[in-house]
């Protein structure tokens, strides 16, 4: 009551649904059953789908094939990837390694990026609605996919009056103009000014850093990620000293052997940055994934979000109006309900080839995450296991209050629409609900 009372809230769209996990029976409960935005909350979806069709032990596997005779690839290298989201330069730099390893000299011809495991549509849903968002959490997706699909440039301070030091990560892929200067000590002023290049990025750089700075990064999503590893590993390969003569394209090779290969850690560890940080891009590598493992390839988006539908109404979980479009959770996109994702929360803790990887993926009240701010007070317990959601009009959070010795969990689930100008205010009520059920859960517990 004091949560959908509340005076600064009175504009707001509210949906609260709270769950004893054992029974089931709803224990409070406040137009639950109404559809709304659930922000970065629609994570929780992805994330039970992907444990649920993909297994914790999924790994992402991303080769390196050709025709090797005599230590040159001939007709160009392959580089195929499944959607790993976690692809880092070091990676390519390991793989790099591996075929040289395998006595490559050269490679004659082109690299082929091979991403075919993904349709060619790298904006996912709803993405659109912000195309002039540079920010990382906006990134692209593709089969192979590099650094989250962004580039970070790095800047150094010389000796002071001289150019400063700037660097891209990873290397290849962004032609630089401009300069800038190391200044007495003071504020920096970098300006980073990214525009597409053709499959590249151009960047213009200016301003100041001072020369008592230790470095600065700034990270920004790509344009067109289609290429990125592809120049990017050009590059790393002749820094380890092996030639090509072709350019970076798209393409594949029909009895290519794999020469060098990189596998993923599982997907219980993939998930710890969707649940824990929030991260947009990997939730929407991995819902690609489920629409090209459970549809078929290639991956598409609307195939993953059928996936994900098709496992709530196989569970009784598909309530009136409940619309999945993105697994994210960014932008206007998904519509679910408080009472179907509290009941999609039971459901995931009571499934056992879901739940230990599922719960363990959220953030833990007072400690990490995205909650590491909040609920510090019941840090020691660590009994608030939850997701939240955060977009200009929305604020949610949904997970569990353990219980203690003798008692399981209370999932819930809240959810805030309109709410622009108001968030801090629907968080507070928010985490103020949940500091409730925990001392109502926990009454009479020794700590």
């Amino acid at each position: 009551d004091a949560v959908v009372h509340d005076k600064n809230l009175r504009d707001a769209q509210i949906g609260i649904a709270i769950v004893d996990v054992d029974s089931g029976r709803l224990l409070a409960g406040h137009e639950e059953h109404l559809a709304l935005n659930p922000a970065s909350n629609a994570k929780v979806y992805t994330a039970a789908a992907a444990l649920a069709t993909l297994h914790a032990d999924h790994r992402f596997v991303t080769t390196l094939s050709g025709t090797l005779k005599g230590g040159v690839v001939q007709g160009g290298l392959v580089l195929r990837g499944q959607g790993d989201p976690s692809l880092k330069s070091d990676d390519l730099w390991a793989l790099a390694q591996e075929l040289k390893a395998h006595g490559v000299k050269r490679v004659d011809g082109d690299i082929l990026v091979d991403q075919r495991f993904f349709d060619g549509e790298t904006t996912p849903p709803a993405f659109d609605q912000r195309p002039n968002e540079w920010a990382y959490f906006r990134a692209p997706v593709s089969a192979v996919a590099l650094n989250e699909n962004t580039v970070t440039m790095t800047v150094r301070p010389g000796a002071e009056g001289s150019p400063a030091h700037v660097t891209f990560d990873p290397p290849g892929f962004v032609d630089v103009e401009g300069t800038v200067t190391t200044s007495e000590a003071g504020s920096d002023s970098v300006v980073l000014a990214l525009s597409p290049s053709g499959r590249r990025l151009s960047a213009k750089v200016s301003g100041a850093i001072a020369a008592s700075s230790r470095l600065v990064r700034y990270t920004r999503r790509v344009e067109d990620p289609q290429l990125l590893a592809g120049y990017a590993l050009k590059a790393i390969l002749a820094e380890v000293g092996v030639s090509v003569s072709g350019e970076p394209k798209l393409g594949s090779k029909d009895k290519a052997t794999v020469l060098a290969r990189h596998e993923s850690a599982p997907l219980s560890d993939i998930l710890l940055p969707v649940g824990k940080n929030s991260d947009n891009f990997y939730a929407e590598m991995i819902f690609k994934t489920l629409g090209g493992e459970g549809k078929g390839r290639p991956g598409k988006s609307a195939d993953g979000a059928e996936v994900v539908t098709k496992l709530l109404e196989k569970n009784g979980l598909l309530e009136q109006g409940v619309s999945i479009k993105n697994g994210s959770g960014l932008y206007d996109a998904n519509r679910v309900t408080a009472k179907g994702t509290a009941d999609l929360l039971r459901w995931a803790w009571r499934e056992p080839g879901v739940g230990p990887e599922f719960v363990s993926q959220l953030a833990i009240g007072g400690v990490d995450g995205t909650l590491h701010r909040r609920f510090v007070p019941l840090r020691s317990t660590r009994a608030v296991r939850a997701k939240t959601g955060t977009l200009d009009d929305v604020i949610a959070l949904s997970g569990y209050v353990m219980g203690p010795p003798g008692k399981g969990p209370i999932a819930f689930s809240i959810f805030f629409n309109r709410v622009s100008g108001k968030g801090n205010a629907a968080r507070v009520a928010a985490d103020g609900l949940v500091t409730k059920i925990h001392k109502e859960h926990w009454a009479g517990a020794s700590r």
